[in-house]
Order: structure tokens, then sequence, then C-alpha cells
């Protein structure tokens, strides 16, 4: 019966033993290339991510400075606008304000003063009552300043045959004012009238002498309020 050598096994344990350090070794180079593909992949994921922050950072500054000047550019529009409406206002007001309180004279044309205010003779039964205007017969007649007319149409319009055919008109400031001896009447009772519109024509209808326009500035509509019409006059700017 043969022996065995002691060393007989020997070669296959070395080869068992190196076997096993190749795995091992093998092993942890997987392990090892593993946690470096792992370690890599989350140094990929963590640049990925801090550069998709970045740039939805940015874009939101981009977006809350594009909504900042879009905000920016519609105040300064309003307020434009609103600068304009104001000044639109107040280039309207003055226009309006000297509209209303526009006075013009009662005839066109060339005139002459004749009788005025006050004056007293033989052709008047009191003292004279209004201004006169010579004028030719035919004339336009303006109203002195927009109101209503009151009274319109012969016999004075109800003062009296004296003054022929005549006018009165209320205006806005509580006057009055008349015009008479008109060759003809334009307006009726009840009509609006505005600053310079024609409201009759020159004549020598009544008590005349001749071609003219009588005009009053009264208190009230009737006969016997009358004031120094060219004083009244000139108290809104108009020299006649």
């Amino acid at each position: 019966m043969s022996k065995t050598p002691k060393n007989a096994r020997k070669p296959f344990g070395r080869a068992r033993a190196r076997s096993a350090v190749i795995a091992a070794g093998v092993g942890a180079s997987l392990v090892l290339g593993a946690g470096s593909a792992v370690a890599a992949h989350s140094s990929e994921q963590g640049d990925v991510f801090a550069s998709k922050t970045a740039s939805l950072l940015a874009d939101s500054a981009r977006a809350q400075a594009d909504q900042q000047t879009k905000a920016a550019e519609a105040q300064k529009k309003a307020a434009e606008r609103a600068g304009d409406g104001k000044a639109s206002r107040s280039a309207e007001r003055p226009a309006a304000s000297k509209k209303a309180n526009s006075w013009t004279k009662p005839v066109s044309g060339k005139y002459e003063l004749s009788a005025g205010y006050g004056n007293s003779g033989g052709r008047w039964a009191q003292k004279h009552s209004g201004q006169d205007f010579a004028v030719p017969t035919g004339t336009p007649v303006k109203a002195v300043h927009g109101g209503t007319v009151v009274k319109a149409g012969p016999n004075g319009a109800g003062d009296g045959s004296s003054y022929g055919n005549a006018i009165v008109i209320k205006h806005d400031d509580n006057t009055y004012s008349q015009y008479a001896h008109l060759s003809k009447v334009n307006v009726k009772p009840g009509q609006k009238v505005q600053t310079g519109q024609k409201i009759g024509l020159s004549g020598s209808t009544g008590n005349s002498s001749g071609p003219h326009l009588h005009f009053e500035i009264r208190n009230t509509a009737e006969y016997g309020s009358g004031k120094d019409p060219v004083d009244a006059m000139r108290s809104h700017g108009v020299k006649v």
C-alpha cells in the first residue's frame, strides 16, 4: 500500500488560494468600480441639478424684470394719459369760460353813438333810457350775450308803441338786454340765443327820428329798470 506524499495536496491548495485571491481582487475591483460609477453618476446628477436650478433662476429673474418693465411702462402711459387729460381739460375750461362770459357789440359794422343814456329833451317824455346806435336800416342786430328771449314783437314787445318792434333777452347774470326800433324780428319768446347771434335788423319803427338801434341794459325785463348800457358793456370788456 503506497503512501501519499505530505505535500501532494499543496499545489491544489495554492491554486485555490490563488483563485480566491483573484476572485477577491475581481470582487474588489467590481465593488470599487461600482462605487466609482455611483460617485460619477451622483456627480453628474449634481451638475445637471445645479445647471437646471441656475437656468430656472435666470428665467425667473428675466420674467420678473420683464414684468417690472411692463408695469413701469403701463404706469408711465397712464400718467401721460392723465397728464394729457388734465392738459386737455385745462385747455378746454378757459375756452368754455371765455365763451360763457363773452359779450359783444349789438350791431355789426360801422356805427355812430347818437343819443345816450339819461339824455333829456323834447323827443322823450322822460330821460332817455338807453344808448342809440345810428346805423342804416337793415343792419344786423346781435345778441350781446347768450340767453333766453323773454319778449319779441311789435308794440315794443309789450313795453309801448314808442319802441316799435323790439326784443328783450334775459342773460345768465340776471340782467336783460333790449333792442328796439327794429325793421325785422328774427326770434321768438322762449328761444335760446348765443352771443353774437343775429336776432333782427335795425330800422326806424315806433317813435324814431331816423334809422338806428335803441339798446338798453335792464335789471328786469320791464321798462324803467334800465342802467347805463355803455358802462354795463365796459364792465364785460366791451368798448362801444
